[in-house]
């Protein structure tokens, strides 16, 4: 890897390459760096996911009809 001039290691990130002057963090995890703005992408693509997640089981919801027959079978006598 290459160095600094006073022999420190300069630290790339391991997803996009950028360097430790380059960005505002770098993290460190086991053999790998991680920079601030790749986690910034990284949430992004999970909040997008998740909000996917969350309008495909809306879809699924059922209707207030399907639900009174549901629940027709387990409230008896509440008319």
């Amino acid at each position: 890897m290459p160095t600094t001039r006073n022999n420190d290691m300069m630290v790339y990130c391991s997803f996009c390459g950028k360097n430790q002057e380059e960005v505002q963090k770098i993290i460190a995890g086991n053999n790998a760096f991680i920079c601030n703005e790749c986690v910034e992408l990284a949430q992004e693509i999970i909040r997008e996911e998740l909000v996917e997640e969350v309008l495909a089981d809306l879809s699924e919801v059922p209707k207030p009809i399907e639900l009174l027959h549901i629940l027709n079978h387990y409230v008896i006598g509440q008319d």
